[in-house]
């Protein structure tokens, strides 16, 4: 199972990588034609913006799948390795599921919204924007799983 989580994050990294080199690479392409030729593409700028959000998406699961997801770690670093930590962290993953469950059934209902707007410059649909949003969901969701069992593994390895 390990190895398919390492083979996901490889891929999502690379997707990351690529659509964050490909944005500041378009976003240079429309300073030079504008300081040089006057001129922008409309729909650079509008693909900048669409691979900036989904840049996004995938970093809060490839963040999620490194455990770096936001949280405030005063407490749990002070209660790691008691009982009251454990309860603490349970709950934080309680929550975390609560929130991206969320973000999964909103995102899927944005996306099936969208589906009838075009986007202008690119003429493309702009749930192909949005779906991002489920699909990170997704990842998180399996992420957080995959942290679930890590914490209940914890738990029957410190009670034998």
């Amino acid at each position: 199972m390990d190895k398919l989580f390492e083979k996901l994050h490889a891929v999502l990294y690379c997707i990351s990588v690529t659509s964050m080199t490909l944005m500041l690479g378009l976003i240079f392409f429309q300073v030079v034609t504008r300081y040089f030729f006057g001129h922008t593409f409309e729909w650079s700028e509008e693909l900048a913006r669409f691979l900036f959000v989904w840049v996004v998406f995938l970093g809060s699961a490839l963040i999620m799948g490194e455990s770096g997801h936001l949280a405030v770690q005063i407490l749990p670093g002070k209660l790691k390795g008691t009982s009251a930590g454990v309860a603490l962290e349970i709950f934080i993953n309680l929550c975390s599921y609560a929130f991206t469950l969320l973000l999964l059934i909103q995102g899927s209902k944005m996306t099936s919204v969208m589906t009838f707007q075009m986007a202008p410059g690119l003429g493309i649909s702009m749930s192909a924007v949005y779906v991002i949003i489920p699909i990170s969901a997704s990842l998180m969701l399996l992420y957080l799983f995959k942290d679930s069992v890590r914490i209940f593994k914890q738990i029957k390895e410190s009670r034998s």
